[in-house]
């Protein structure tokens, strides 16, 4: 997708509107085919060649050119919404700033200090604290003009305010390198002890938890605490700490403002909260999350969605309401979106819910629409992805009773993640797969005590409580076979017998 087509797709349908009226006014012309353009990219269904083909018979020079002017025409729009949008705190304190130096310079100087004093007022309280250095800054250079002016207090606030404003930047720094490291860890497949290099980083940065933050440094907090709980699956040690930062951030004099860290902050909780089987608690955070994604004419709606309903379908799924979960993912099935991880995380949870109803054929057609290479996914997807699709595809075939696609799949596998899989001591899986091939070899053993009793004694559980309800699933699979029982009620019940521990 281009970057034309992506900042199309990110307008909302009044925003949409509010563009052509936009081009109609700036149009001088009559023959002009912005317009023209604009709106076949709206719908999404021609290709560049055909709207070329289209627009201006194939002559490719006119057409890149009127991609251009439709590009350079996206971001000045959208430059200015945003612009009215930013005007309410942000644009009125910058105005007292800039009237207040006009009076200084005029040397009406308690005029001046007064507008400063309201400009304070209101930076404070919104966590402002690079516009509360002009302030500061401009109060001290001035200081001198107005004799009851205390100047060391001035200077204390000024230096009070200037370590919140380092520990706001430090804090970016360090959001920025975990970020990346987190990056390179889910799509490159780097292995790093990802808590101790946290506890590191916030120690040379000296920051703390404790401090007093604006509403992006709270949220940046937030996404640092989880990232180690994405990396080892242990939600239970994040969740107390998100949901209480949480409660102090809801309430955050910038929430209204800062729309898409309240977006981001809601779908980590719900997603948390799923991770740990709290699905009614999740759900609870997922309709918060709709609430936000409708707000400001559904400015980030379309941002979020499928996020939004992939989490949304597991935990509906297992809440025991399969139909329903499989509903919601299907009607996205055939979706183009910019949001190429969450369309891939999509396809390979409904085909998991087809394998987990017995819909084996259904499953098959998703999984033929994975045309790419490992590589390809591991890029858009990470690498955890591929893990999940390659383990579901040979638990698919071997189901088909695809017998020669399930001893190279096997043998694929092991060649190109077997290292990868000790080298973060994902052992579980090595030995899953193991038993996986003991099965497909001879299905007759699973049924017998010793096997069973062989399988038990191979895994190193972390307590049900804890464990990975993903883990889960792919256990459940080889449980039912040997308890002769359907997969999805198999999972279900290991899923309840974890949330009443």
């Amino acid at each position: 997708m281009t970057d034309l087509n992506v900042i199309v797709t990110t307008l909302t349908v009044e925003e949409q509107q509010q563009f052509v009226l936009f081009l109609k006014k700036k149009n001088k012309r009559n023959d002009t085919k912005n317009i023209q353009l604009f709106k076949l990219l709206q719908q999404n269904k021609l290709s560049s060649a055909e709207i070329c083909k289209q627009l201006y018979s194939n002559k490719k020079n006119a057409y890149h050119a009127l991609r251009k002017r439709l590009y350079n025409s996206l971001i000045d729009f959208i430059a200015n919404i945003n612009l009215e949008e930013e005007n309410s705190v942000d644009m009125q304190i910058i105005k007292y700033i800039l009237a207040s130096r006009s009076f200084l310079h005029n040397k009406h100087y308690k005029v001046a200090y007064k507008i400063l004093d309201k400009a304070e007022v209101l930076a404070e309280a919104h966590y402002l604290f690079a516009i509360l250095n002009e302030i500061y800054h401009t109060k001290i250079q001035y200081a001198y003009a107005i004799p009851e002016i205390n100047i060391s207090n001035l200077i204390a606030q000024f230096k009070s305010n200037q370590k919140n404003l380092l520990l706001e930047d430090q804090l970016n720094i360090v959001y920025a390198k975990m970020r990346q490291t987190l990056n390179n860890i889910t799509y490159k497949g780097d292995v790093i002890d990802i808590e101790t290099l946290l506890k590191n980083t916030l120690q040379d940065h000296k920051i703390t938890i404790t401090e007093s933050l604006s509403f992006k440094s709270l949220y940046q907090l937030i996404t640092l605490v989880s990232i180690p709980a994405f990396v080892t699956n242990d939600y239970l040690k994040t969740e107390p700490f998100i949901i209480k930062t949480y409660a102090i951030l809801k309430t955050h004099k910038s929430a209204t403002k800062q729309l898409f860290y309240h977006i981001e902050v809601l779908f980590l909780i719900a997603n948390t909260l799923f991770r740990n089987k709290k699905f009614n608690d999740s759900l609870h955070y997922l309709k918060l999350m709709e609430t936000q994604m409708l707000a400001n004419n559904k400015k980030y709606y379309n941002t979020f969605k499928l996020k939004h309903q992939f989490l949304l379908a597991l935990n509906t799924n297992y809440s025991n309401q399969q139909d329903k979960a499989i509903g919601i993912l299907e009607q996205h099935i055939n979706s183009k979106h910019s949001d190429i991880d969450s369309l891939l995380k999509i396809h390979l949870g409904l085909s998991t819910f087809y394998i987990q109803g017995g819909r084996f054929k259904d499953a098959q057609q998703i999984f033929s629409k994975f045309y790419h290479t490992d590589k390809y996914y591991e890029s858009k997807a990470g690498k955890d992805w591929v893990i999940k699709k390659n383990l579901i595809e040979i638990i698919l075939h071997i189901e088909l009773n695809n017998i020669n696609l399930v001893e190279s799949r096997l043998l694929s596998f092991k060649r190109n993640y077997f290292k990868y899989l000790k080298q973060i001591n994902q052992h579980r899986a090595i030995t899953y797969l193991s038993f996986i091939e003991l099965y497909y070899k001879d299905p007759s053993q699973l049924v017998t005590d010793k096997f069973k009793a062989k399988v038990e004694n191979s895994f190193e559980w972390v307590g049900k409580e804890k464990e990975d309800i993903f883990v889960m699933s792919f256990y459940a699979w080889l449980k039912s076979k040997m308890e002769n029982k359907p997969l999805y009620k198999t999972t279900l019940e290991m899923v309840q017998l974890a949330k009443e521990d």
